[in-house]
């Protein structure tokens, strides 16, 4: 499966179950929890994006953050379903949301990552995301994480 056969289109309320079954099947700890999408998917400053080759093919989702007055947006979750990984999910969801933080004119994104992750280093490194600083117990668990920002051009 190639980016330009994966679909990107904004969350809708009937994608909640969707959300939370792939959130609780990619991550162990510091998970969204079922209120928080539905948060998300009410808000102005968030946006919830899923990522499918059809109307039955949930393959991922991302999460990003916008604030007012500010040009920097973040990423706070992406998620790829593990039967997809590798076929160009992470990168397809990255576009689109680069793509959105042009549009509400940011001038950079930003992320965290776990340390522990490279094959999502590897992703973030390779579409021009560059490190930023080291996270030491960042996330619930302990874990180290690294932020990564990558500078948007129009």
């Amino acid at each position: 499966m190639s980016p330009a056969h994966v679909r990107i289109r904004s969350a809708e309320l009937s994608d909640l179950d969707d959300l939370v079954a792939l959130e609780q099947h990619s991550f162990t700890s510091d998970r969204l929890s079922r209120a928080q999408f539905r948060r998300h998917l009410d808000s102005d400053s968030a946006k919830v994006l899923v990522a499918s080759t059809g109307p039955h093919r949930f393959l991922g989702t991302a999460v990003v953050f916008f604030r007012k007055r500010s040009g920097v947006a973040r990423l706070y979750s992406i998620a790829t379903h593990h039967a997809a990984r590798g076929q160009g999910v992470g990168t397809a969801l990255l576009a689109a949301v680069e793509q959105l933080a042009r549009r509400r004119r940011c001038r950079a994104l930003r992320l965290e990552v776990r340390a522990d992750n490279p094959g999502a280093v590897r992703l973030y490194e390779r579409l021009g995301y560059r490190r930023l600083a080291a996270l030491a117990g960042y996330y619930e668990d302990g874990g180290d994480g690294w932020r990564y920002e990558k500078l948007l051009t129009a």
